[in-house]
C-alpha cells in the first residue's frame, strides 16, 4: 500500500522560502515518477512540479524559477523547495507518484504579511 506524508508547510510572509518534504513507501521509489500538487480554497488541485526517477523535473509556468524539486531515491524523499513566495501560492500542498496513488494529508502553506 502507497503511504504518502508531506511536512514543512508553515506560514511565511511574502518573498519568503518555505521548503517542504515527501516521505513515501510501498513503492519502487527510484523509479516511479513524483509529483508536488497543490490546492487553494474554492480551487482545482493542480500540479506544480513533476520529477522523473532519473532527476528530470518539470514545472507550472507559474512557479518555474522560484521553485525546484528534488527526490533522494535512497531515503525514498521528495522536496520542494519555495522561493520568492507570493500569497497566491497559498495553498494545501500534496505530493503524489505519477500516476496517482492515495492522497496523503497535505501540508498547508500560507504566504502573508
Amino acid at each position: 500500500q502507497v503511504r504518502l506524508e508531506e511536512s514543512g508547510g508553515g506560514l511565511v510572509q511574502p518573498g519568503g522560502s518555505l521548503r517542504l518534504s515527501c516521505a513515501a513507501s510501498g513503492i519502487r521509489f527510484s523509479v516511479r515518477p513524483m509529483a508536488w500538487y497543490r490546492q487553494a480554497p474554492g480551487k482545482q488541485r493542480e500540479s506544480v512540479a513533476v520529477i522523473m526517477g532519473g532527476g528530470n523535473a518539470n514545472y507550472l509556468d507559474s512557479v518555474r524559477g522560484r521553485f525546484t524539486i528534488s527526490r533522494d531515491n535512497a531515503k525514498n524523499m521528495v522536496y520542494l523547495q519555495m522561493n520568492s513566495l507570493k500569497p497566491e501560492d497559498t495553498a494545501v500542498y500534496y505530493c503524489n507518484t505519477v500516476p496517482l496513488s492515495d492522497w496523503g494529508q497535505g501540508t498547508q502553506v500560507t504566504v502573508s504579511s
